[in-house]
């Protein structure tokens, strides 16, 4: 499953190495892209992405509007 999501080179390293690696070790976020998060929303590791107020504000909207359907 997880080799799904990242990139070759973290496929069989622990989840907890994964969670502070760069964003740039997910499939689909270039090292451009793992740099603009970082300066522009100071993401510097997936963890960080993953407890960013904005990503758990969208996530919560998303939710909402399911369930409002």
């Amino acid at each position: 499953m997880l080799k799904d999501m990242l990139d070759k080179a973290f496929e069989n390293k622990p989840v907890a190495e994964v969670a502070k690696a760069s964003p740039a070790a997910l499939q689909g976020i270039s090292d451009a892209g793992a740099e603009a998060l970082k300066k522009h929303l100071g993401i510097s590791s997936i963890e960080d992405l993953a407890t960013n107020k904005y990503v758990l504000w969208a996530q919560a909207i998303t939710t909402l509007a399911t369930m409002n359907k």
